[in-house]
């Protein structure tokens, strides 16, 4: 879908690599520029498959002569992707000033947590603080237990990497009408407020309170995990009055005149959880997923990712693949292919890059 767009990105940490892992995979060209001697971040060092479908040049952009590669490179790119704290770029010579420069039309996107201007621009936080900060936190959790949501999906994917994409490709869709480029502000904690636009939507009629365990999705005892004998866990989201009647069902609780009546009873909710509580406790979570398989009560294991590559449904859209354990593109798109791409190792297409640009150098002195 991406054939022939050509992005630049510098080395970084979690949602920047996120970012052009997603355009590769829609068919970018992304090209990583690596920082000499690999990353020092604990479970990040060497090759990862954040890198998949990417080429590799390293290159130390403290160095003039590779400063200017890095120039030559994004004069021939459509977009740039760097994640550094605000000023980093602009000290390397490599900001949106010079590279405008030498591309105007580059969309020149930018991933931080904070965002390029405000009191905390240059405060150090990460995925957990933004998100706290921005109020994407505040309903993660029932009532009287600490908000927790899963590492890095809420922040640095969802209100980073994924509007990191959208802005960039926003740019990219103006720079070919328009022939002028943009710089893209992209912060967690913009994008992680954005996403909480459907829950403030709730709220405004009056689905949603500011309490904590109160809202109608995060309080209700049709509305929440639990856990089941043997460690395992399900999730329940019986929410329209339906297949809130097929989880009674299911569970053998359609004739209970509590159940029947409290679904959206509030004062009934702590009751009927305690009550739920209990008895998913009485049986493994495998049966339970067999109780409810295939029906539309809203019930489902709570798997880990290994398992959930061998789920029957999962397995059969081939969403996880490995080894190393990783899922395949997505969204999909008819007619085209699926197969992420490899992993490159660092440096792996320095030379032929640095031959492409000198190929392209001696194409303009001959015209």
């Amino acid at each position: 879908m991406l054939s022939g767009l050509r992005v630049i990105e510098i080395e970084g940490l979690g949602p920047g690599p996120f970012c052009g892992m997603l355009l590769a995979d829609l068919g970018a060209e992304v090209i990583v520029v690596h920082r000499p001697g690999g990353s020092d971040v604990p479970g990040m060092a060497g090759d990862t498959l954040l890198d998949r479908g990417k080429r590799s040049i390293v290159l130390d952009l403290k160095a003039e002569a590779d400063r200017a590669v890095a120039l030559e490179l994004i004069a021939t790119s459509d977009a740039l992707i760097e994640g550094f704290r605000p000023g980093v770029m602009e000290r390397l010579g490599l900001g949106p000033a010079e590279a405008h420069a030498v591309n105007p039309a580059l969309v020149y996107g930018r991933m931080t947590g904070w965002g390029q201007t405000g009191p905390l621009a240059q405060v150090a936080g990460h995925d957990l603080n933004y998100i706290a900060r921005s109020g994407a936190l505040w309903y993660a959790g029932q009532a009287g237990d600490p908000p927790q949501t899963p590492p890095t999906l809420v922040g640095d994917i969802g209100g980073g990497a994924m509007y990191l994409a959208v802005g960039i490709l926003a740019g990219v869709l103006n720079a070919r009408a328009t022939g002028k480029g943009t710089v893209v502000d992209a912060a967690i904690v913009d994008g992680s407020a954005h996403m909480m636009a459907l829950v403030m939507a709730i709220r405004a009629q009056g689905g949603f309170v500011t309490e904590r365990g109160a809202s109608l999705l995060d309080g209700p005892h049709w509305s929440r995990t639990y856990a089941c004998a043997g460690g395992g866990h399900v999730a329940v989201q019986a929410r329209e009055p339906k297949f809130y009647r097929l989880l009674l069902a299911g569970l053998g609780l359609d004739q209970d005149a509590a159940f029947v009546a409290g679904q959206f009873d509030r004062a009934a909710w702590p009751v009927l959880t305690a009550r739920l509580a209990g008895l998913f406790a009485s049986q493994p979570r495998d049966h339970w997923a067999r109780v409810f398989a295939g029906s539309d009560a809203c019930v489902a294991p709570v798997l880990t990712p290994d398992e959930a590559a061998a789920d029957p449904h999962i397995a059969a859209r081939a969403i996880w693949s490995g080894p190393p354990l990783q899922p395949a593109p997505a969204p999909r798109f008819e007619g085209a292919p699926r197969t992420p791409g490899p992993i490159p190792q660092r440096g792996a297409d320095s030379a032929r890059i640095r031959a492409e640009l000198a190929e392209m150098r001696a194409a303009r002195q001959v015209s």
